[in-house]
């Protein structure tokens, strides 16, 4: 795997962790400022379902890290587009169903990585 790829898919892995953080840890502190067209009321009511979104992210971040761990540069190539795939499905279907800022901090970024992917 290119040294781009790398440090594109190390980034967005990052990015993921910090989404698990603030959806697990920090939803009715920290996101309010992070999420301000939510209204401050469904914070707590919404604190579960964020908690399980949050957990998802990590999900993908972890498979990001993992990619990047593998020795046999077919398989990590191949684990890094799997899981920057579904950063692109995630993305895309955020920013269609919940805002557009979505796809442009999550999907363009996973979509870059994959380029870099294909092209190193």
């Amino acid at each position: 795997m290119h040294i781009a790829a790398k440090i594109l898919i190390a980034l967005i892995a990052f990015a993921h962790f910090y989404f698990l953080w603030l959806e697990m840890f920090a939803w009715e502190t920290r996101a309010p400022k992070v999420f301000r067209t939510i209204p401050k009321e469904l914070f707590p009511k919404t604190k579960t379902m964020a908690a399980n979104q949050g957990l998802y992210n990590g999900f993908l971040a972890a498979g990001l890290i993992w990619s990047l761990l593998i020795q046999d540069m077919t398989w990590a190539k191949n684990v890094g587009l799997f899981f920057a795939a579904c950063v692109v499905v995630a993305g895309a279907y955020g920013g269609w169903s919940v805002h557009k800022r979505i796809f442009y901090v999550q999907a363009v970024p996973a979509i870059i990585a994959i380029i870099a992917l294909i092209l190193f």
